[in-house]
């Protein structure tokens, strides 16, 4: 480590003092958390802290109620218990498979507790994916909610498994254990120390193919630093999560609202409406969400939104997928000054973050790097790219880098960055600009082209609910644009004219030869346009 990356490290200690993650008034806690975080992992340190420091305080409310801190703490022991008893300890790998709830919650805390590692499913698995994903990172043992049940038929007959939520009316096989009868069944005093931590798998969100495994057996407390140093965090306050909870966003804002010890409400499914009579009714500080459902709070009615108090909201977080200067916009009319724009990946982790101030002189941004963490562009050769407004491959220096994929794979890494898979540039005034994936650019009739910018420009029309802009394989030019649009309800445009808008404010080569128009577009559970859907998409001739 150099000398300024040192002070870095020196400086975060200072955010953490200052945002309240750590007390210089208990120290001896503060070496006590530090310490089991090297034996247990984040999931289960940072829950059994704040059992000590605030057991009274809730630590969740979902569809079943409200848990405090204190019984987060002793149910998910119970389930450690049960679940050790049935063979399940050190290096075994638990697949959850799960929407996010107290069932979730408790199974990554059991399973830090055991020193298992722990595999987190994306719920909207297609049976091939579940299997393969569960063979190739050597699954011996499932936790699923009811709804999951015909995923699970792949699996081998013997394979473990635990159901983390019952649907009201589902018929379960004979043989079938739940959490509760694991919390019912075993006692609630501590189990003895794993040797080390188990760590977690993360998915890659998949939009190009089968999704890695981007594993971490440690996190830093200056991973906590990058989140809270330029985001306010509630303390002791009450945080809602909408992002799934087992994608990077939605993990790491749960394990930064636990130490600090708020009350997280979570909900199974996504509904607008609902979104914000929950913030009403706990009088949520913030709120984590993707741009997409960003986009369903903003299509609200007035008059719906009027319906609720939602003054007490100060923070409404967002990552997963682009921001486009139009909904940037219209969120900040709608909801205030309290946007915050997180960009990073499953591999990089925190990359930047974008306050209010930085959105409203750049609508989009991701903003600047927090404390311990530097993003550099560099071009096709692996050469700096330093010039202000020239676009250049994103790659970030961050304290919480992830081990490699699973498969064996890694990221390009060039001086000690790596590669975030974007292309960007930084504005006069230093903010990053995100302009698309590297590989979703195009070169058309030796052009290149990068579908963002034309999204960002045809989503900005009134008719235009939501779009997506793919490169298809044309005889002449090699490759050419198509675009997806999904209109606005009740509003009409025709393909020619959205051409015409694209030509009157871009280049030529830059108009979509092609416009499709969709119901919806596919996107997965953290609001990425899955795009070899749309690049496979029959056009029909007729």
């Amino acid at each position: 480590m150099n000398l300024s990356h040192l002070l870095e490290s020196v400086k975060a200690i200072g955010v953490l003092r200052a945002r309240g993650v750590s007390d210089p008034k208990t120290p001896l806690e503060t070496l006590r958390t530090m310490k089991e975080s090297k034996i247990y992992g984040p999931q289960a340190t940072l829950v059994r802290h704040s059992a000590r420091v605030a057991p009274d305080q809730v630590a969740l409310a979902d569809e079943r109620g409200e848990l405090t801190y204190r019984e987060l703490d002793e149910q998910s022991t119970a389930i450690a218990r049960g679940l050790g008893e049935a063979g399940i300890g050190e290096g075994t790998v638990i697949a959850v498979l799960a929407r996010d709830h107290r069932g979730l919650i408790m199974s990554m805390i059991a399973a830090g507790k055991l020193g298992a590692r722990i595999a987190l499913m994306n719920t909207g698995f297609a049976k091939p994916q579940f299997a393969e994903v569960c063979v190739r990172e050597n699954v011996r043992a499932v936790l699923h909610d009811s709804e999951f049940l015909g995923l699970l038929d792949a699996l081998p007959a013997d394979l473990p498994r635990y159901l983390t939520w019952v649907d009201e009316g589902t018929e379960l096989p004979a043989d079938a254990t739940t959490l509760d009868d694991l919390i019912a069944n075993n006692a609630t005093e501590d189990l003895p120390a794993p040797s080390k931590p188990g760590g977690f798998i993360i998915l890659t969100s998949g939009t190009t193919g089968l999704p890695k495994g981007a594993p971490r057996t440690r996190v830093t407390p200056m991973a906590t630093a990058q989140f809270v140093d330029r985001i306010p965090f509630p303390r002791r306050g009450t945080a809602m999560i909408v992002s799934p909870i087992f994608h990077s966003t939605g993990l790491g804002t749960w394990l930064v609202n636990s130490i600090l010890s708020n009350k997280i409400v979570m909900r199974r499914r996504f509904d607008a409406e609902a979104t914000l009579a929950a913030i009403a009714e706990h009088k949520v500080e913030m709120l984590v969400c993707v741009p997409t459902m960003l986009h369903r709070l903003t299509e609200l009615p007035a008059e719906v939104r009027a319906k609720y108090d939602l003054s007490s909201l100060k923070v409404i977080l967002f990552a997963g997928s682009a921001l486009t200067p139009e909904l940037c916009v219209k969120a900040t009319e709608t909801f205030g000054p309290v946007l915050y724009n997180l960009y990073g990946s499953t591999e990089v982790a925190i990359a930047s973050v974008a306050n209010p101030a930085e959105l409203a002189e750049a609508p989009g941004t991701v903003g600047r790097s927090p404390i311990t963490c530097e993003v550099r562009l560099y071009d096709d050769q692996d050469k700096p790219v330093t010039a202000r407004g020239t676009r250049g491959r994103i790659f970030v220096r961050s304290g919480a880098p992830f081990e490699g994929y699973t498969d064996g794979r890694h990221k390009q890494i060039i001086d000690g960055f790596m590669s975030s898979g974007d292309m960007g540039h930084f504005t006069d005034s230093g903010l990053l600009m995100v302009d698309g994936r590297d590989d979703d650019m195009i070169v058309s009739g030796g052009e290149n082209v990068y579908p963002q910018e034309v999204e960002n420009l045809l989503v900005e029309r009134p008719e235009v609910f939501d779009v997506a802009v793919v490169g298809v394989d044309d005889v002449e030019f090699g490759k050419r644009l198509r675009a997806f649009v999904v209109l606005e309800q009740g509003h009409t445009v025709d393909a020619a004219e959205l051409q015409a808008h694209v030509k009157a404010n871009l280049a030529r080569y830059k108009v979509p030869r092609e416009v499709i128009f969709l119901d919806e577009l596919p996107r997965n559970a953290t609001g990425k346009i899955v795009r070899r859907t749309l690049v496979d998409y029959e056009v029909s001739q007729g």
